[in-house]
C-alpha cells in the first residue's frame, strides 16, 4: 500500500502542465490577430474613400467585424497546421504583420493623397517615403515582440545595439527597394490597363510592397532577429 500511494502524485500534474502554456499562447495570439484585423479594417477606410468614392461607405465599415474574425479564424488554423510544421505558425504571424504592414503603408499613402489631391510626380514620391517609414516603425515592434519572438529557453526579446543596426540597414534596404518600385510604376511607366491616375498610385504601392515583402521575411529572420 505505501508504494502505491507514493506512485499515484507522479501521474496527476502531467496533463494540465503542458495543456496550460498551450492555451494561454493560443488565447493571446488570437487577440492580437483579431487587433490586427480591426486595424487593416480602419486603414482601409481611406483607400476605400479614395478609390469607391461612389460605393456607399458601409462597404468598408463592415469590414471593421469581418476582418478581426477572419484573422482570428486564419491564425487558429495555422496553429493546427503548426503543431506539424512549426514554420507555417511562423510565417501566418509573418503574413498577418505583413498585411496590416501593407495596410498602414497604403492606409497613409491615400490619407496624403485625399488631403492633398497630389497623387503623382515628387509629392507622390514624398508621400510614400512617409508612408512606408511608418510602415516600418509598425512592422520592427509587431514582429521582434511577436512574429520572431523568442522561445523561453532562447531568453527573452531584449533590444540590443547591434540589432537596432541590422533592422536599420535591413530596411533602408527594403525602403529603397519600396519606393524605388513604386517610383518606377507611377512616375516613369505610368497608369496602365486604362486605370486613372489615383488608382494607379495605389497599383504602384502593391509592387513597392511585393518585392519589399520578400526582401522583409528573409531580412527580418536570417539577419535582424536570427535565433
Amino acid at each position: 500500500m505505501p508504494e502505491q500511494n507514493e506512485a499515484m502524485p507522479q501521474n496527476l500534474p502531467v496533463a494540465p502542465q503542458e495543456a496550460m502554456p498551450f492555451s494561454i499562447s493560443l488565447r493571446k495570439d488570437m487577440t492580437l490577430a483579431a487587433i490586427i484585423g480591426f486595424l487593416c479594417a480602419l486603414l482601409i477606410l481611406p483607400i476605400f474613400k479614395n478609390l469607391m468614392p461612389d460605393k456607399p461607405f458601409s462597404y468598408a465599415l463592415s469590414l471593421l467585424l469581418i476582418l478581426p474574425v477572419l484573422c482570428v479564424l486564419g491564425i487558429w488554423i495555422a496553429r493546427v497546421i503548426g503543431k506539424k510544421v512549426r514554420m507555417i505558425y511562423q510565417l501566418a504571424k509573418f503574413v498577418l504583420v505583413g498585411a496590416l504592414n501593407t495596410f498602414v503603408d497604403w492606409g497613409v499613402l491615400n490619407l496624403e493623397i485625399f488631403l492633398t489631391g497630389f497623387a503623382s510626380g515628387g509629392y507622390y514620391t514624398g508621400f510614400k517615403g512617409i508612408s512606408f517609414a511608418v510602415a516600418t516603425i509598425n512592422s520592427y515592434f509587431w514582429n521582434k515582440f511577436w512574429t520572431f519572438k523568442k522561445t523561453e529557453d532562447e531568453g527573452k526579446p531584449e533590444a540590443t545595439p547591434k540589432e537596432f543596426l541590422r533592422f536599420f540597414l535591413v530596411s533602408l534596404v527594403g525602403f529603397a527597394l519600396n519606393v524605388g518600385v513604386a517610383h518606377i510604376l507611377v512616375n516613369i511607366l505610368g497608369p496602365q490597363f486604362g486605370l486613372n491616375v489615383i488608382t494607379w498610385a495605389t497599383v504602384g504601392a502593391l509592387g513597392g510592397t511585393l518585392v519589399g515583402l520578400v526582401w522583409n521575411f528573409l531580412g527580418y529572420k536570417l539577419i535582424v532577429f536570427k535565433s
